[in-house]
């Protein structure tokens, strides 16, 4: 696996847990009614995304935190789906809604990849 590539997923996840403290207002948006105690959720996800991307960094936790994130993006999957089917996100066009779907598969393959 070239350093690009590891540095790249790392990046994406240690920014976008960084964001859930400093911009998390995308992220409660977003999520699904029935979840309970969304500030929480939303702050954990992102201690979680922050803790894994950087465990990416180093080969010894490199393979917990892929299989950490891989389970993370599943968790996190209802959030996407809840976005794609709810009426107030009607003003997102529908390919960017529904785009994210398919999205949470790339992302849990280029977490495998490090497993």
């Amino acid at each position: 696996m070239n350093s690009l590539n590891l540095y790249s997923i790392a990046a994406v996840y240690i920014i976008s847990g960084l964001l859930h403290f400093f911009r998390p207002e995308p992220y409660l948006h977003i999520m699904p009614p029935y979840i309970p105690y969304h500030s929480l959720m939303v702050l954990l996800s992102g201690v979680a995304e922050l803790v894994l991307g950087v465990g990416l960094l180093f080969p010894a936790t490199r393979s917990l935190a892929a299989w950490g994130l891989i389970l993370l993006l599943i968790a996190v999957f209802p959030a996407n789906v809840y976005m794609a089917t709810a009426d107030k996100f009607a003003s997102i066009p529908a390919w960017i809604r529904w785009g994210r779907l398919p999205l949470q598969a790339v992302l849990i393959w280029w977490a495998w990849r490090f497993t």
